[in-house]
């Protein structure tokens, strides 16, 4: 029957690959570091009006990006339709 030598060969890179697997296990990478030490961050207190702001700031340009989507769509829209009508006259 065909197909015995490939079948062969999946096995070997199977017996190769879980041999490879047991002597990774012991080793790191070396640049990270397995530590439980944490990075602390003196960050400034926001105070509320600075919030406020900053909340406000981004609602506008959400507004402004939602607005100029909904534009594009329609031009395009308007756009397809003007080609839609041409080509059928």
């Amino acid at each position: 029957m065909g197909g015995e030598g490939s079948m062969m060969a999946a096995n070997n890179s199977l017996k190769n690959n879980r041999s490879m697997l047991s002597k990774r296990k012991g080793k790191s990478l070396g640049l990270i570091a397995k530590s439980n030490y944490k990075t602390e961050y003196n960050l400034p207190k926001a105070k509320p009006e600075d919030i406020k702001r900053l909340r406000d700031k981004l609602q506008q340009e959400q507004r402004l990006s939602r607005i100029k989507s909904i534009i594009l769509f329609l031009v395009i829209f308007i756009i397809l339709i003007v080609i839609l009508i041409f080509l059928n006259n």
